[in-house]
């Protein structure tokens, strides 16, 4: 990016800002609502608890198709947060801009079945695979909206556990699928004569931490990647790619193997969880999302090639939280607020993920973690 683009940028900013400004100037009292949100959001609805919003940006991301780039609405309390999301879009910007890519894996509901002997478990085992037409027609009668992707079966001696997967279009979901498994659940209890304990299992997963959800993902998975020129590395992030390597060696993998930690990255829940708030996604699925992997290597050239990888993203651009009024424009400020959005949604957050990562990773590596935190932080007297 040209120093004149990034005034160009800049003037931008100061633009969408006072937009923003002006949107979000009923915050106050009228940020929501009451009548709906306590209906469909909320129950015994007593007041609403705010959060400080941010931005950052702009932010460049190539093939998504837009005229200008992204600033990302983060919603948050911990001071130093959306700086450092800004100094890494920053980075990813003057670098020629982060590549995305996403897939659709599919809402997951488990439930677990009683068959009463190893005979009967394998006996729903086969049913299921052999069945598997008739169940995406049943699926498809709860909901327009609804379509049944594929069953992952695993029985444990008396019990059966299923995992059931759906496109849930352009919605995170989780209602829809509840209420197809339930549908599935009492088909096949009148089919086979089996009880179903649980139309939730826990081998959803669902708002826990699992190996299951790295591996076989779920709802949509991402990546970002960008290549930082090491003149960049230096004058903005104020570091270099070999300290900058060291640091994501010994943190994110190797100390995060110490640990047996779920997650090979530096701050993956950070950015997840203000986008999530910010945006109206179900805040408990931060968990699924804080799990990844930062991957980095340094470059013949000196420059450093540095990528996110988000294996369970939870997200919808429509229904629940999202269609909050403060919530609904904070998807807007990213042109993802309504349907046909939801893949573009998923792109973003990964590429904002990265611009997390760069700049935390950059941080540790020159030592001024704690230096920003208590300048950012701290109430200033």
């Amino acid at each position: 990016m040209s120093l004149k683009n990034l005034e160009t940028a800049k003037e931008r900013r100061g633009e969408i800002e006072k937009k923003i400004d002006m949107k979000l100037s009923h915050i106050g009292n009228y940020s929501l609502n009451e009548s709906i949100a306590s209906s469909k959001n909320c129950e015994n609805m007593i007041g609403i608890s705010q959060i400080p919003m941010g931005i950052a940006g702009p932010l460049r991301i190539n093939g998504l198709k837009i005229e200008k780039d992204l600033f990302i609405p983060l919603a948050t309390t911990e001071g130093a947060l959306v700086a450092s999301v800004n100094r890494g879009c920053k980075a990813i910007s003057l670098s020629g801009g982060a590549n995305v890519n996403s897939f659709k894996v599919g809402v997951t509901r488990g439930p677990v079945f009683y068959t009463g002997s190893i005979e009967k478990s394998n006996k729903l085992f086969y049913w299921i695979k052999e069945n598997d037409k008739k169940l995406s027609e049943i699926a498809k009668k709860t909901s327009s909206h609804l379509e049944l992707l594929k069953v992952k079966i695993r029985t444990q001696g008396l019990y059966v556990f299923m995992r059931f997967y759906f496109d849930t279009q352009d919605a995170m979901g989780m209602n829809m699928a509840t209420i197809a498994t339930q549908e599935l659940a009492q088909f096949i209890e009148r089919k086979l004569g089996v009880e179903c304990l649980s139309v939730a299992g826990n081998f959803d997963i669902d708002k826990k931490p699992a190996w299951i959800n790295f591996i076989n993902n779920r709802g949509h998975k991402a990546w970002s990647e960008v290549v930082l020129k090491k003149e960049i590395l230096r004058s903005v992030l104020k570091t270099n790619a070999e300290r900058f390597f060291e640091v994501w060696l010994t943190k994110c993998m190797i100390g995060s193997a110490m640990s047996g930690s779920l997650g090979f990255n530096a701050q993956y829940a950070n950015i997840i969880s203000a986008m999530f708030i910010a945006t109206g996604q179900d805040p408990a699925h931060v968990v699924e999302g804080s799990m990844g992997m930062t991957t980095a290597k340094i470059l013949k050239n000196g420059d450093l090639y540095v990528s996110v990888y988000l294996p369970s993203l939870m997200i919808g651009t429509v229904g629940g939280g999202t269609e909050l009024e403060t919530q609904k424009e904070a998807l807007g400020i990213m042109g993802v607020a309504g349907s046909g959005k939801v893949e573009k949604f998923a792109k973003i957050i990964a590429a904002a993920v990265l611009a997390g990562e760069i700049s935390l990773l950059a941080s540790l590596s020159e030592g001024s973690l704690a230096k920003a935190h208590q300048r950012l932080g701290r109430i200033k007297k």
